[in-house]
């Protein structure tokens, strides 16, 4: 499969209200998607890369740089398969966000011409998926439990708490008292903690969670295994794995017993797949995050997260989580589970009215 060229388009999609963590407050989505032309057909690839370097050290401007001016001329010319993506770009250190996108997109487009679904693909093995949902940090209690309230009745089954120094006991005890021990309930720190809170955070073993995701920085790795000596709760890490390689060498460490599979995060969607086949052999669990996807990049979220290995709910929650519009036929949230699309290619594709309204920008490069 030859390249002909490729679309950059970008999209400014506003959030359904402001979505706050301990590194950033988002109002609107910024996206960066991706359309390759191939001999084939097409693909569409999303971009997960946020505006600004807050929670990783890539952005969206860089991330299409780094396609414009490296990515796509070390492919321009070649036969191209979606397993040959990362082998060429190998040699350019880092930039797995732009990495991903590209590998998605061509990864959409071979699989479309062959006939596949990504999730058959990758060896899914659920026609749906439960759904978690993220709670952003809240400016009250009240407000949180508010929140909470309207994300259970509709269906969510596992609540997640965003957190920081001086939001996190309080809000967690405060569910725990209005919804009880049954609610599944975990909480993500996005690397706001030292080593030096740890009798803080061992503080949240009283309310039974399902994980402590990331409670220290992404590259304290060491540091979270000798944090795992102090807590009942398991470790879980996000932002800390970035490859197959990278969960190996945590898990061996001891930094964590349950990882948080990203695509874009580590490279792509065979590279996630990989990184799940790890935890697998290690008895280690994992689950499906979320970087607030349009409809493209949560379609093919859901092959991930419908792998024998995905055992706890996922971030793939349904459209309106995040936007009252979004840019393909919505996700519906179905008795707490999302269907996981099932024709060919990440078995999606953007609806061009919705396209057409949130797009600030196209860029057409021919190879």
């Amino acid at each position: 499969m030859k390249l002909t060229g490729i679309e950059f388009r970008r999209v400014r999609m506003p959030l359904v209200a402001p979505f706050r963590t301990s590194f950033a407050t988002e109002t609107t989505k910024e996206v960066l998607l991706l359309r390759v032309v191939t001999d084939e057909g097409e693909g569409w690839g999303e971009c997960v890369a946020m505006a600004e370097p807050r929670y990783s050290s890539e952005y969206l401007d860089g991330c299409a740089d780094v396609l414009r001016r490296f990515f796509l001329p070390a492919l321009a010319g070649r036969d191209v398969t979606a397993a040959g993506v990362a082998p060429v770009l190998e040699p350019f250190r880092g930039h797995r966000m732009g990495k991903a996108a590209l590998e998605m997109a061509v990864l959409d487009a071979e699989l479309r011409a062959r006939g596949v679904s990504l999730a058959a693909n990758l060896g899914a093995d659920r026609e749906r998926v439960p759904c978690g949902v993220s709670v952003g940090i809240m400016d009250s209690i009240p407000e949180l439990l508010d929140a909470v309230d309207g994300y259970l009745d509709t269906g969510y089954q596992r609540i997640k708490l965003k957190i920081q120094p001086g939001w996190d006991v309080e809000p967690v005890r405060a569910v725990r008292e209005r919804f009880g021990d049954d609610v599944l309930l975990q909480v993500d720190a996005n690397t706001a903690y030292t080593l030096a809170d740890t009798r803080q955070l061992a503080k949240l073993d009283a309310f039974g969670l399902l994980l402590v995701e990331q409670p220290l920085d992404e590259e304290d790795v060491l540091g979270h295994a000798e944090l795992a000596r102090h807590l009942e709760t398991p470790i879980c890490l996000d932002e800390s794995i970035t490859s197959a390689r990278a969960a190996a060498a945590a898990i061996a460490m001891g930094a964590c017993r349950i990882v948080n599979i990203k695509p874009g995060r580590v490279g792509g969607y065979l590279e996630a797949k990989r990184v799940h086949d790890v935890c697998a052999a290690h008895g280690v669990a994992v689950w499906c995050g979320g970087m607030l996807e349009t409809g493209l990049g949560r379609a093919a979220n859901l092959a991930i997260a419908a792998l024998p290995g995905c055992t706890l709910p996922g971030d793939t929650s349904a459209s309106d989580r995040y936007f009252r519009t979004d840019i393909t036929a919505p996700f519906v949230l179905q008795g707490g589970f999302l269907p996981v699309p099932a024709t060919p290619g990440i078995g999606v594709e953007p609806l061009p009215d919705a396209l057409a309204e949130f797009t600030t920008g196209t860029e057409f490069v021919s190879l």
